[in-house]
């Protein structure tokens, strides 16, 4: 059996592999590693220096690749958009709010408002945070 067809299936099996631990990325590397010492059989390099391009090859790409498709994996949470994004936002208190109502402005934008607390009064003027979005209604406290 030749040594290209051997690395050949080294890398198909190390692929495979790969393909059945997500989330590792250990083996892919070294499948690619596989496929370099396969090339190194076609044009002719002995059983040596296969083994040591497998080797370095392997090494060199488990350090670089690695860590670039682990870091992948940890990619941050979606950035919030929409209502969602105004829930935490400092607003101020356009119209009186209570628990039946008022208004408040958020970013440049005047918002319907009820007071998060029942017994909470927010005069105009006052700084606020939006809590929840209901609807069209932002529920904010002091």
């Amino acid at each position: 059996m030749p040594a290209w067809l051997i690395w050949a299936l080294a890398a198909v099996g190390l692929a495979v592999g790969e393909l059945f631990t997500p989330g590792m990325f250990f083996l892919g590397p070294v499948a690619l590693a596989a496929v370099v010492a396969g090339v190194v059989a076609i044009v002719g390099g002995g059983a040596v220096i296969q083994l040591l391009t497998f080797i370095a090859r392997s090494v060199a790409s488990v350090l670089v690749l690695r860590p670039i498709a682990r870091s992948h994996l940890h990619m941050p949470a979606a950035i919030r958009t929409g209502t969602a994004a105004l829930e935490g936002a400092k607003a101020v208190v356009v119209q009186r709010v209570d628990a039946n109502g008022g208004r408040v402005r958020i970013g440049g934008e005047e918002w319907s408002a009820r007071a998060y607390l029942e017994d909470q009064v927010l005069e105009p003027g006052s700084r606020v945070e939006v809590v929840k979005i209901d609807g069209a209604t932002a529920l904010v406290y002091e």
